[in-house]
């Protein structure tokens, strides 16, 4: 291909690729519940505890057959207008959208969740951001680890330094590693037990290879079991297969739905989830999950 059929195919591309206007930016923070403020450690707090609040971690997208990639763009509009959620690479690339068109400094970077203390993690199987100059006058260093991809990871940034941070009655620990890179504890309990990372900045296309396999490969836990969940103030919300986990206050209540309806009535009220794909795609996916509920019952 010639340095001319290159430069038009390039054109033909910027064309498809949906743009983000202002009624976009509009709709994406009325999908979250803020208004438009200025670039500060408060705003951020705020932006990301509305994002893991009211944007979901799911992954039905994957499981009714909805082919979607990870470019940031479509996932900032899905967010606004259609109100649907995804994985990682959707969730963070979408809210460093938001967030540099607000005026926010960002940065992309590779990361890998531990499942466990002694698990090795893929070192780009995550996606994360950090965003750099908001001093504080206890970390004036300014650099803050930004993460609504994890389903019940932070609710709030944490700042980029070695120590311990208090989350309502959760502990997170940040450890430097050497060589910009960096390791995030979790509080015990929870779904995985830590991310690590580096600071070497990437783009979208840095996670395109990992999205396929996450998307496809049978040891792939996305492709294996449906998933929604958020984060608010006083706990979490999963939804796995057919089982709802609510936990509030230390309090957990478990569900397992065993009609259709009541389970899409769920994902409806609780993460706000409401799919706009044929009714056989959503009928496909329950006996799925049924199948799955019992085979494993057994």
């Amino acid at each position: 291909m010639s340095e001319l059929d290159l430069l038009r195919a390039s054109v033909v591309a910027a064309r498809r690729r949906p743009a983000i206007g202002v009624r976009d930016v509009a709709a994406y923070l009325t999908t979250l519940g803020v208004r438009r403020r200025a670039p500060s450690v408060e705003a951020l707090h705020e932006l990301h505890a509305a994002h893991v609040a009211r944007v979901p971690y799911e992954t039905l997208w994957l499981h009714l057959g909805e082919q979607w990639g990870i470019r940031p763009a479509d996932s900032f509009h899905r967010i606004a207008h259609r109100g649907r959620g995804g994985y990682c690479f959707h969730l963070n690339g979408a809210l460093g959208e938001l967030l540099s068109i607000l005026g926010y400094r960002v940065t992309m970077v590779p990361a890998g969740v531990h499942n466990a203390p002694d698990e090795p993690a893929a070192p780009d199987g995550h996606l994360l951001l950090v965003v750099g100059d908001l001093p504080t006058d206890d970390h004036p260093d300014g650099r803050w680890y930004v993460d609504a991809g994890l389903g019940d990871g932070p609710r709030l940034p944490l700042p980029l330094r070695d120590g311990v941070d208090h989350q309502g009655t959760e502990t997170w620990t940040m450890s430097a590693l050497g060589d910009d890179a960096w390791r995030l504890g979790r509080p015990a309990g929870g779904s995985f037990d830590g991310v690590s990372f580096s600071l070497t900045p990437v783009g979208i296309e840095h996670f395109e290879a990992r999205h396929a396999y996450h998307r496809t490969s049978p040891e792939s836990g996305f492709a294996r079991t449906p998933t929604a969940q958020r984060r608010h103030a006083t706990g979490t919300d999963i939804m796995r297969g057919l089982v709802l986990t609510r936990t509030a206050d230390g309090v957990v209540d478990v569900e397992t739905f065993q009609r259709p309806q009541d389970w899409a009535d769920a994902l409806a009220a609780v993460f706000g989830l409401r799919p706009a794909v044929p009714a056989a795609a959503m009928t496909a996916l329950w006996d799925r999950m049924i199948a799955a509920h019992e085979e494993r019952a057994a």
